[in-house]
């Protein structure tokens, strides 16, 4: 029983644990590429809201994936809130110097419901990573089967994608609107980038081992605290 609570532990925690810069795809060096376009708004249907999407730019991101927050989790009220089905995935990325130096790997990161969190161990740590080469993305797609491989992705992933830096709204019982954030370097609120995502792939998965060990340890927990349990009794005399 001991063994099996104390692997679960130390899966649980290496799971997330973010590879090292030599195991990084060579284009997570690049700056996510943004190209100003002239194009329509167009509307799209979602959980029976209807919104209206206006693209402002093209945008391509190669990064790693330090946090996630997927909004149809349970304690996530604000986009149940809004009637904000569109909004399937938040996903925050480093890439750029961040990826080379790896100084990502002195700092712990955390989503919320619409904003990413990171917190340096050390000043030095601080310094050293490059606040203009992360950024919060919240995903948008009216796309089951898009939807379903963004949500697939976990902390420690390497991903490429493509879309459009939109604003979008909907009058489903109240006026709603979002913006986008359209440069690296703000910071804040309205500092995310909402993109209207027209494809998604994960480039290489991280941590795949240790969450398949998750699962054999909480299974081995189980066993044994089953096994304990159907233990004949004994007396002593």
């Amino acid at each position: 029983m001991t063994f099996g609570l104390c692997l679960l532990l130390y899966a649980i925690w290496r799971r997330d644990v973010l590879p090292p810069p030599a195991e990084l795809n060579n284009v997570l060096l690049n700056e996510p590429v943004q190209t100003k376009i002239e194009q329509t708004a167009f509307e799209v249907s979602r959980g029976g809201v209807d919104y209206k999407v206006q693209p402002l730019y093209d945008y391509d991101l190669v990064g790693l994936v330090v946090s996630r927050h997927d909004t149809s989790t349970g304690w996530d009220y604000l986009h149940r809130e809004w009637n904000d089905h569109l909004n399937v995935m938040d996903i925050c990325v480093i890439w750029g110097n961040n990826a080379r130096n790896g100084s990502y790997n002195d700092i712990s990161f955390s989503s919320g419901q619409f904003t990413c969190n990171f917190r340096a161990s050390t000043a030095e740590a601080f310094a050293a990573f490059d606040q203009t080469a992360i950024s919060n993305n919240h995903l948008l797609t009216d796309q089951p089967g898009l939807a379903k491989i963004m949500q697939k992705v976990e902390i420690g992933d390497q991903i490429h994608l493509r879309g459009r830096l939109s604003e979008y709204s909907h009058n489903h019982g109240f006026a709603f609107k979002r913006g986008t954030s359209i440069v690296r370097t703000d910071t804040g609120n309205g500092a995310c980038e909402t993109i209207f995502v027209d494809s998604f792939e994960i480039l290489k998965s991280s941590g795949q081992t240790w969450r398949k060990l998750v699962w054999l340890a909480a299974f081995m927990l189980v066993a044994s605290i089953v096994g304990w349990f159907m233990q004949p009794v004994r007396f002593n005399h």
